[in-house]
């Protein structure tokens, strides 16, 4: 099956949410090694953090206009931003070593390049219907 023939039926579908699902799962396992009493600071938030990304990729996905898609998947790229920024608190405090942030801070590069990818496109549609 070449790439053109693949039909995007579900947001589950699309490599922005893929990707961003796998970011969401290790962020998961890396705050399950925060101190016990992060459990309702910054463990919460980043957590709730990553999983606004694929939250608004699929909110974004099920709108009808490409104008409201752009709106969704912009959030979901703000939200990567700012796990990029918990992130570097949690390693500037000791709670995640430099090796482990660089491998998911570059996770999280790829995630936010993506979805850009996913807002040009749908922007270009914006102006076509």
């Amino acid at each position: 099956m070449n790439y053109k023939s693949r039909k995007i039926k579900s947001f589950t579908d699309l490599r922005a949410w893929k990707r961003g699902h796998k970011l969401v799962l290790v962020i998961y396992e890396i705050t399950k090694l925060f101190p016990k009493e992060e459990m309702f600071g910054l463990v919460n938030q980043i957590r709730r953090c990553a999983i606004s990304i694929t939250s608004n990729i699929a909110e974004g996905f099920s709108r009808q206009s490409y104008k409201e898609k752009v709106k969704f998947y912009s959030i979901a790229q703000g939200s990567v931003t700012e796990l990029q920024n918990q992130l570097l608190i949690a390693k500037d405090v000791g709670f995640i070593t430099k090796e482990k942030f660089q491998e998911t801070a570059k996770k999280s590069i790829v995630v936010h390049k993506i979805t850009s990818g996913l807002i040009k496109k749908s922007k270009s549609l914006v102006y076509q219907t």
